[in-house]
């Protein structure tokens, strides 16, 4: 395995592992929001590096849906912590 594969799977490791513990810590609901659209991200940055490594772009899709779930995710939360401050004013 090539070096630079390595350096990139041991990153997105970590970053994926601390992104974890950031959703199960929380404090707010806020917080896990944020950290799940982070692990999408890296989930879509590794999906990326493989297909680049791999001269291929069929995982081009799952890439797409991927960015879909996490628009429509933000959306939602940010809904409804915003009719959540609402009721409670």
């Amino acid at each position: 395995m090539n070096a630079l594969v390595v350096v990139i799977l041991v990153v997105f490791s970590v970053a994926a592992l601390l992104t974890v513990v950031r959703i199960a810590r929380g404090p707010s609901i806020l917080d896990r929001a944020i950290a799940s659209d982070v692990l999408l991200t890296e989930v879509m940055c590794l999906l990326g590096a493989e297909m680049v490594f791999n001269h291929h772009t069929r995982t081009l899709p799952v890439l797409l849906i991927i960015a879909a779930v996490g628009v429509f995710g933000s959306i939602a939360v940010a809904r409804f912590v915003a009719r959540r401050d609402n009721v409670t004013r």
